[in-house]
């Protein structure tokens, strides 16, 4: 029942944060807003750790894997993923982003040595045609100069450092590193690394005061940070991370069905397919081959036994 709850949480509001990124675009340097998210989910965690007592002192080596989880889960991903939805919708993104499940399979056998099953190989060419159907005319005319394809590249590399970020999380747990401790340290590094980077590169700490820029940014600090990676780690810890995956399979379709409400986003008949192929690809890597028969089985018409 708790793992139904984390699972249902977390696809619903990690399935409505690619929208409310769309808020956090436009007046604010995305490396800026990025600094104001993690400076207060941080806070945030920060204090509840201090209020439950939780062990926060770690070793030199842990510490390491905790810039490591900064950079990967709560710096360079998430500013690669604000940098392409600057050319894509949201749900284009939220889509794109749905090949993790595939990243986190192939790293955790890199990593872990953890087999890699004959399906997944099918899913994972299902998924990577779903992604050349979903950006087919953009390939046709390919030129790093489109806007789609460089939203295109973006996302796949913001995806790519999401799944190192994963193992990340994956090597802590083995550790015994509370998952919360972990996240307190990881977007406290996010934070101040993310302020070098505006510094270094000439930027200014600009706001907006307006309502849909503070409140998406509180929105996307709270419940997009602080919670939802508390609930998808405690999954990854429990469960797994090609389990714990399956939120993966599921966000996609709040966030396309958000983007169709406030953004227009419409139809095409490659976008649909590919949608489909990255969908079905991923329910073929997470799901077991004597489940798939099963299923197969049920949906197949009764043989008729009238004379």
């Amino acid at each position: 029942m708790l793992n139904t709850v984390l699972y249902t949480l977390t696809v619903l509001i990690w399935g409505s944060t690619w929208l409310a990124i769309e808020f956090q675009l436009g007046v604010v340097p995305p490396e800026v807003s990025l600094v104001y998210r993690f400076a207060i989910a941080a806070s945030l965690m920060w204090a509840y750790c201090w209020f439950k007592k939780l062990p926060l002192r770690f070793s030199g080596k842990d510490h390491l894997f905790f810039v490591i989880l900064a950079t990967c889960n709560f710096g360079g991903n998430y500013l690669l993923l604000y940098w392409a939805q600057a050319y894509l919708s949201s749900a284009m993104t939220s889509i794109a982003f749905s090949t993790l499940l595939i990243m986190n399979i192939i790293n955790n056998r890199l990593f872990f040595g953890k087999a890699i099953a004959p399906r997944m190989f099918v899913g994972a060419g299902l998924g990577l045609a779903g992604m050349v159907a979903l950006f087919w005319q953009e390939l046709l005319a390919f030129d790093l100069s489109n806007a789609a394809i460089m939203g295109l590249l973006l996302s796949v590399g913001g995806t790519m450092v999401a799944s190192l970020g994963n193992m990340t999380s994956v090597r802590n747990s083995k550790n015994n590193v509370g998952v919360l401790q972990g996240n307190a340290w990881g977007m406290m590094y996010s934070a101040l690394f993310l302020s070098a980077f505006v510094w270094l590169t000439g930027g200014e700490f600009s706001f907006d005061f307006h309502a849909p820029y503070v409140l998406s940014l509180l929105y996307l600090s709270i419940f997009g940070t602080v919670l939802a990676f508390a609930f998808y780690f405690i999954l990854i810890k429990d469960i797994g991370p090609e389990k714990a995956s399956y939120t993966v399979v599921l966000f996609p379709v709040v966030a396309v069905a958000l983007s169709m409400a406030f953004e227009g986003f419409e139809w095409q008949h490659s976008t649909f397919i590919g949608f489909l192929l990255v969908l079905g690809g991923n329910i073929i890597v997470l799901t077991p081959v004597h489940r798939l028969k099963a299923c197969l089985a049920m949906l197949r018409p009764p043989i008729s036994t009238a004379s």
